[in-house]
C-alpha cells in the first residue's frame, strides 16, 4: 500500500521540483544578445535593473563605412552630445522591476542601431535563456529576441 501512495505522490514531487521558478537576482550577470552581436551585463542600479554593453562582436566599423576602422560610437543617438560616446559601456537597459513571475517589466531598452528607446519586458525561459521584448505602446506591438547566458 505504501508503494501506491508513493506512486500517487511522485508526479507532484517531480512537478514541485521543476516549478521552482526564478528569483529576482537570477537575471543578474552577463548575457549574449541574439546573433552574438554584443554582450550585455545586467546589474542592479538605483532605479531597478540596468544593463550595459560590455563587448561587441565587431568593435570597429567595417571597411565600407564612412567611419571605417574606428571604434563604434552611439552615432544614431538623437542627442548630438552623446553621438561620440563609445558603444562599449553604453547603458541600453534601465528601470526594470521584478513581478515575481519570471518577468521583469516597466523598463526601457535603447537600440543604438537606430537611436530609439522602447518600452521593454524580459522573461526568463530558464536560468540560461532570456526573452527580451521591446515594444511601442503595447507589448503586442513589438519584437522579441532571445539572449543566452
Amino acid at each position: 500500500m505504501k508503494w501506491i501512495n508513493g506512486l500517487i505522490l511522485l508526479p507532484f514531487l517531480v512537478y514541485a521540483s521543476m516549478a521552482q521558478g526564478v528569483e529576482e537576482a537570477d537575471i543578474l550577470g552577463v548575457w549574449t544578445t541574439a546573433n552574438a552581436k554584443s554582450v550585455v551585463e545586467i546589474s542592479q542600479c538605483d532605479a531597478g535593473l540596468c544593463g550595459r554593453i560590455i563587448s561587441l562582436k565587431e568593435e570597429v566599423y567595417p571597411a565600407d563605412d564612412e567611419m571605417a576602422g574606428q571604434k563604434k560610437v552611439d552615432r544614431n543617438n538623437p542627442d548630438e552630445s552623446k553621438q561620440s560616446n563609445p558603444i562599449i559601456g553604453l547603458q541600453i537597459l534601465k528601470g526594470f522591476t521584478f513581478d515575481g513571475d519570471d518577468v521583469w517589466e516597466d523598463g526601457e531598452i535603447y537600440d543604438p542601431n537606430n537611436g530609439k528607446t522602447y518600452k521593454c519586458k524580459m522573461t526568463m525561459v530558464d536560468k540560461n535563456n532570456l526573452k527580451v521584448r521591446g515594444y511601442i505602446g503595447f507589448a503586442l506591438l513589438g519584437r522579441t529576441t532571445e539572449w543566452t547566458r
